[in-house]
Formats: structure tokens, C-alpha cells, sequence
């Protein structure tokens, strides 16, 4: 085992144990909750529980399990499949699911739907973790994505990706008055240096680049479609983060005060276009935006 220490601040003070766990590290919260039931959060050597309130000063001593294999398990998960062929799938992604398994997600996520639906058809470039995932789009970012079937349908998508021949278009609302009526954001992403959780705009960072139109305006909100041109992790949020326009909803990079009571970020894959691995075929496929989405809109529309 390893262990890590998190020395909590007197900002911290009042904050439940896994919740300050999982925002000080790369630890999710359900995660961070299995470690203090299993006895391996402790504060000097007395093992603390997960509802234990943190009061500024402590110096929690997290100790970390060797890894274990995972591999992902068939489920029988309903999906929303656009377009299925040998070599292909589509599929429309629901807000609050996880495109693969990872430590405190190992069910439920859209690779487990796929192995059941797909029946081991699904190419295994990616290892047993992800098979089939040639791009992925954040747990609560609803919409569309391409998986291979086979591993020569992987490597041609890929790419596509790589060679920004595919075509991405998401749905965003915003914060805020976006006064122009379209842009590009230019702007190098890696990791952020403290928080790991997250992503941020840094000089010699990953080209990242991302356009933008408005689409329509609702005063304090604006709803705007964004192109990728590059596929960087958390690209959209960051980048509209850094022209003060962040996500509403987004729980990482969005304001602290929501009007709405959300479950994430208001973000859809709404468009995706790439050229067929096997037949050259130019191919493109929209989602509608979900049932959440349309309800906040047509909430701005009436009072706009």
C-alpha cells in the first residue's frame, strides 16, 4: 500500500471527510467514502468516518490499496443507438453516465452496455477497460460518440480524429452575454499544476482549439454551438471558462451560485461526421438535446 497526506485548511472547515477528500485529489468521493469504511482514513492513527467534519489544520493520512485488474462485465444497459453497422456504432450518451469503468465507477458505465450489446464484437485497442472507445465525452456531458467494432475500424477513426478530419459539434449554454456572434478560442491545455482534478489554460500545454457561434441570447445566458478542431480533456468547458463564459452547471469550472438546480453541465454532443472506415463513405449524425436542456431554455425563452 501507499499512502498520501491531505493537510486541510481552515477554508475546509465544516466539509464532510470524503467530500474534502475527493476535492483535495484525484480521489473520487464514493471512493474516498469506501476508503474511510474500510478503516484507511485516519487522523494520527484513529481511523476517521466519511461523515466526519473537518475543522481546518488536520493532516489526513489517506493509505491507498495496490490496484486491482479491472476488466469490464457485459451489463444489459438500454442504449440509444443511432447507427450500427459491422465496423460502427453510434450511440447518444446520456447525461450521468461514464463512457468506461474506473475505481468507483466499475458499473454501469456505456463500455458495459456495449459488451452486452455488441456480444465481444468491439475492437481491443484500448485494453479490457475500454474496448470499442475511440473518443470519449465527459460523465455528465450527454450525446454522441463513435465506437469501433473491429480494430482496423479503430485505427481509421482515430485518424480521423488525430487528423481533425472528423466533425464534432456540442450545444452549450453559457454564462453571460456573449457580445460577438461567433470566434475561436486558441489556447494550450494540460493539467492543472494544483488541482488534478482539473484542466487549465497553460503556455506549452496541448494545442487546443476550439470555434464558437451564438446561437441565441437570454440576457445573463447565452446558448452557443462549439466546433472542436482539437479533442483535448474538458476542451469546451476550459476554454469557455477562460473568456468568462464558463458552462452552466459545470461543477468544475462553472460559477459557485447556479440559478438552476442541475445534475452537471449543460453540454451535448449534438453533431459528429466522419468518413466510413470501410466504405469511404461520408457520414454525419445529430441527437436532439436532451429533456433537461430543453427545459432551462424554453424556461429563458418565457422570461427573455
Amino acid at each position: 500500500m501507499s499512502n498520501i497526506v491531505i493537510t486541510a485548511t481552515p477554508d475546509n472547515a465544516g466539509e464532510r471527510l470524503d467530500k474534502f477528500i475527493s476535492g483535495n485529489s484525484d480521489i473520487s468521493r464514493s471512493y474516498a467514502a469506501k476508503l474511510c469504511e474500510d478503516g484507511l482514513v485516519t487522523l494520527g492513527s484513529k481511523p476517521l468516518a466519511k461523515k466526519y467534519k473537518i475543522t481546518g489544520g488536520e493532516e489526513i493520512t489517506i493509505e491507498l490499496p495496490e490496484p486491482e485488474e479491472m476488466t469490464a462485465e457485459p451489463e444489459d444497459i438500454p442504449l440509444d443507438i443511432v447507427y450500427e453497422d459491422d465496423d460502427v456504432i453510434v450511440v447518444n450518451k446520456p447525461q450521468g453516465m461514464c463512457v468506461h469503468p474506473a475505481v468507483g465507477n466499475e458499473h454501469g458505465t456505456l463500455v458495459n452496455g456495449l459488451m452486452y450489446h455488441c456480444k465481444g464484437s468491439l475492437s481491443a485497442i484500448n485494453g479490457v477497460i475500454r474496448p470499442g472507445i475511440v473518443h470519449r465525452i465527459d460523465k455528465d456531458t450527454s450525446g454522441l460518440l463513435i465506437c469501433a467494432k473491429n480494430n482496423e475500424a479503430h485505427l481509421k477513426l482515430s485518424e480521423q480524429l488525430k487528423e481533425r478530419k472528423a466533425m464534432r459539434k456540442y450545444i452549450a449554454l453559457v454564462n453571460g452575454n456573449i457580445k460577438e456572434d461567433s470566434g475561436t478560442i486558441n489556447k494550450p491545455i494540460a493539467r492543472h499544476p494544483i488541482d488534478r482534478k482539473k484542466m487549465a489554460v497553460i503556455q506549452g500545454g496541448r494545442e487546443a482549439i476550439t470555434h464558437f457561434n451564438v446561437l441565441e441570447r437570454f440576457g445573463k445566458y447565452t446558448l452557443v454551438e462549439c466546433i472542436l478542431e482539437t479533442g483535448r480533456t474538458h476542451q469546451i468547458r476550459v476554454h469557455m471558462a477562460s473568456i468568462g463564459h464558463s458552462i452552466v452547471g459545470d461543477p468544475l469550472y462553472g460559477i459557485k451560485k447556479e440559478k438552476f438546480s442541475l445534475n452537471g453541465q449543460l453540454l451535448h454532443a449534438k453533431t459528429i461526421g466522419f468518413i466510413h472506415p470501410k466504405t469511404g463513405e461520408m457520414m454525419e449524425f445529430t441527437s436532439e438535446l436532451p429533456e433537461h436542456f430543453t427545459n432551462i431554455i424554453e424556461k429563458l425563452r418565457r422570461n427573455t
